[in-house]
């Protein structure tokens, strides 16, 4: 086999015929279920300004710093789009969503890029799904998105997942907790791993995110975020763990699951599954009361979530959960002769006006080659076409799953095939 002469980007995959249907699946599910939720679909583009991700996520993260594609065209510059939150929100302030009245409940599906080390379940080219409920700050919401998180993988059937579950509070209690963890970090600074040095003075919660091993038992010895929130905030935090409780939704606290950015307020939470071994997210998210203000609109409140969608068919291989349905066609019409083929190109628009999907040859094969094509097309039904049947006027029809057949005429084989 010649090598190819062109080849994808590093990290970025084709989707092939045979993957694309489990694809479709869910995404067609993740519609639907949106849907009984009252969520709306909203899509942007692939490419944003630069600006919103560094305001979005922060000049100071992983994903600004090293794991953008960015690209300039004359003054302005733009990047592939790592995430969506930032691009909704966007979207919501520079279309006036706020003005449609109440609550903006939307969904989204689609691809990101980020330029890392391509490794299992995280190419550099991604996907993901998601939600945002951008002008609520009910804990209703925060367990309404949550619940359509979790609603998702349990129609899939990955059912084997753990909630986890925290707050981190109002700007306010933040300041409070940064201030501790970094007075218990401080007698120990020159022990924490580079990364967490480098985030100790401008960014101290992201430590709590370190997986470096030298950071651990300074993470596990560390003040937790609940002991300094306000009234407010605690009240908050009830309300959710209450309402996930009414719903039967388990969660486990994790005092340690913060979200980096300041515009990150109150509710945390990711789901996670043992499936997956050590790499177990399967999605997270939190509220950003104050992300819509740090873009430029007015202060609105939100709360949101992300989901890998690679993650969640790597957690379906491992659990021998298959997606989607097999390709099958209904009729392939099998001719021999000029004549019949032109009979047969004239009846597959009639086929498929009555619903049934149909296909012939394309390439003048012989009656052997077109049913073994058949085959492999896993065609329900070949309609058998030579001279004498176009003569008699009466067509084979065979069954090809149990391999019966008839001789029909192409009225009765609409009749038999349409009930």
């Amino acid at each position: 086999m010649a090598q190819a002469k062109y080849t994808t980007h590093l990290g970025m995959v084709d989707i092939l015929p045979d993957d694309v249907r489990k694809w479709q699946y869910l995404e067609n599910l993740i519609r639907e279920e949106a849907e009984k939720f009252n969520l709306e679909e909203i899509r942007t583009p692939i490419m944003e300004q630069t600006e919103l991700i560094v305001r979005g996520l922060g000049q100071l993260t992983d994903i600004v710093s090293k794991e953008i594609f960015s690209f300039s065209r004359g003054e302005d510059n733009y990047v592939l789009r790592p995430e969506l939150t930032a691009p909704v929100v966007r979207s919501y302030v520079e279309n006036h969503l706020d003005q449609r009245g109440g609550s903006q409940k939307l969904f989204y599906i689609g691809p990101m890029f980020r330029a890392e080390r391509p490794q299992k379940g995280r190419q550099r080219q991604f996907h993901q799904f998601g939600a945002e409920v951008i002008g609520s700050d009910d804990p209703i919401a925060d367990v309404e998105v949550i619940a359509f998180m979790i609603h998702i993988y349990n129609k899939v059937g990955i059912t084997n997942t753990s909630l986890k579950l925290n707050s981190i509070g109002d700007p306010e209690s933040r300041e409070k907790y940064k201030e501790a963890l970094k007075a218990h970090l401080k007698p120990n600074f020159d022990q924490l791993s580079d990364v967490s040095k480098k985030r100790f003075e401008n960014n101290p919660l992201r430590i709590l995110d370190s997986k470096e091993e030298e950071d651990q038992p300074f993470i596990e010895s560390a003040p937790v975020i609940t002991d300094y929130l306000g009234e407010e905030s605690l009240a908050h935090y009830k309300k959710v763990k209450e309402y996930l409780s009414d719903l039967d939704i388990p969660f486990e606290e994790d005092p340690y699951l913060v979200r980096g950015m300041d515009y990150y307020t109150q509710t945390a939470f990711e789901l996670i599954s043992p499936d997956l071994g050590a790499q177990d997210a399967l999605a997270g998210g939190g509220r950003y009361d104050l992300l819509v203000e740090e873009i430029g609109g007015q202060p609105t409140p939100a709360v949101g979530f992300a989901a890998g969608m690679e993650r969640l068919f790597i957690a379906c291989e491992e659990l021998g959960i298959k997606l989607g349905s097999e390709k099958k066609v209904d009729v392939y019409i099998v001719t021999l002769g000029d004549e019949a083929r032109r009979w047969g190109l004239s009846k597959l628009p009639i086929l498929r006006e009555h619903g049934l999907s149909a296909t012939m040859d394309y390439m003048g094969r012989s009656m052997k080659a077109q049913m073994k094509d058949a085959n492999r097309e896993n065609a329900q039904y070949t309609l058998i076409v030579g001279g004498n049947e176009l003569t008699e006027g009466k067509f084979t029809l065979r069954n090809m799953v149990e391999s019966e057949e008839n001789s029909l005429e192409f009225d009765e084989i609409l009749k038999k095939l349409s009930k």
